[in-house]
């Protein structure tokens, strides 16, 4: 009950130590610093960043996506909010070309909605993934909003709730044109949130790409599936779910806090992570600063989690986890069911990574054989060798591998729906 509380506690303890550690490892480091050349201060300084880096708190990152390189030529890129909900920000991310000096934006190019995961990181973790697809695409993101920053009136927040906002987005950006890319998790609501759609006989995505989510978590199961299946809801309910302190703007609001998804995060590969910190250390003493740099991005994005709402997370870990709602033809969002079956005109390309260990081979595949609608010329599927879960989204293999492949499939239905006037 007070395990949130007592997290809050321990951090404020740990403020001082980690204000002296930034800092003295900035005087033992400093070129104009005369303790930077007394002996051991390399030493000395290394550890006390990474002790730093170890206990600081880590906020939200920026996008930070303001220009676009494409054949030697800088493109501005500004981001937009185009519409803000309680538990999400809808972001478009517009790139313009410079013609004579004046700004105008690309207009041709197929829109795409990237929905990120709401499972423990920051949308910015897409980061790799918006910057890529801006190459040829207008690009719009699901910012989710931490829920310890949603004041307790704004109410719940559900997994019908998560596929009534992918419903909303897709109207506003335009269905008939639109590409929706789901990554992880959001799999899940994204087929819910197409398959009621197109029930009611609403227009739907061009194509939807499915990357590395769990449709069916009855196939290969990892330790993450193991986990939800051999503990009961009510053991979730009782040891994960938190109230969030006062200082926050969500005080009262029952969330699975992100400092236990992270530790989650943590103990999959420990030796992994702990190899990375002595090997930052190990940089900093050699003076190695591009790869101490690289290691400061990547953990600057790792460590930074957020907080999911408790109703969110019972669901995902009941009706996706669990009873298997969705490949079982048994789910009913808010009273209507989803059968993906009554998609139809909408392409499905479904990825996946070789050696992913969080979504296993076959979970997002088997979204083929519920959207029996789809003609299946217009369903491709792609299995990334060597790719982990982040490899498929993220990093050189989606830059050279995974992204050509998404850009040429967008790019025929896009194309087949111009010519049929579609």
């Amino acid at each position: 009950m007070f395990l949130y509380q007592m997290h809050e506690l321990g951090r404020a303890w740990m403020a001082p130590m980690t204000y002296w550690a930034e800092a003295s490892a900035k005087m033992f480091s400093a070129p104009g610093s005369w303790l930077s050349s007394t002996p051991g201060a390399a030493q000395l300084a290394a550890g006390c960043e990474l002790m730093y880096r170890i206990g600081k708190d880590y906020e939200k990152p920026e996008f930070g996506i303001h220009s676009l390189e494409i054949d030697g030529v800088a493109y501005p890129v500004v981001e937009r909010e185009m519409l803000h909900k309680p538990f999400c920000r809808l972001l478009r991310f517009k790139r313009y070309a410079d013609d004579a000096g004046n700004l105008r934006e690309l207009k041709n190019d197929p829109p795409v909605l990237v929905v990120a995961p709401l499972s423990g990181h920051h949308s910015t973790l897409l980061r790799d993934t918006v910057k890529t697809l801006l190459r040829d695409h207008k690009v719009y993101i699901t910012d989710w909003v931490d829920a310890r920053m949603v004041p307790l009136e704004e109410g719940a927040f559900t997994l019908d709730d998560y596929v009534a906002y992918i419903e909303e987005f897709i109207r506003l950006i335009g269905a008939d044109t639109l590409h929706v890319i789901s990554v992880c998790q959001p799999t899940v609501p994204v087929l819910a949130a197409v398959s009621l759609m197109a029930a009611r006989g609403e227009a739907t995505p061009r194509s939807l790409v499915m990357m590395g989510g769990p449709i069916d978590t009855r196939e290969s199961p990892t330790p993450v599936n193991d986990l939800a299946t051999h503990k009961p809801l009510w053991w979730f309910e009782g040891n994960l779910i938190h109230p969030v302190p006062t200082s926050y703007p969500g005080h009262g609001r029952r969330v699975y806090p992100g400092f236990l998804q992270h530790g989650g995060f943590m103990a999959m590969n420990p030796e992994r992570h702990f190899q990375s910190h002595w090997d930052f250390y190990q940089d900093l003493v050699k003076g190695d600063l591009e790869d101490a740099d690289a290691h400061r991005r990547f953990y600057d994005e790792y460590n930074a989690v957020l907080d999911m709402p408790a109703e969110y997370y019972l669901d995902t870990v009941r009706i996706v986890f669990q009873e298997h709602l969705l490949p079982r033809g048994l789910w009913e969002v808010n009273g209507e069911r989803v059968d993906p079956s009554q998609i139809h005109g909408t392409a499905l390309l479904t990825i996946e990574g070789e050696l992913d260990d969080i979504s296993g081979q076959g979970q997002t595949r088997a979204a083929h054989a519920l959207c029996s609608g789809i003609a299946q010329a217009d369903r491709e599927h792609l299995t990334v060798p060597g790719a982990g879960h982040y490899g498929i989204f993220s990093g050189r293999r989606w830059r050279t591998q995974v992204y050509p492949q998404v850009r040429d499939f967008i790019a025929r239905h896009a194309e087949a729906a111009s010519t049929t006037g579609a």
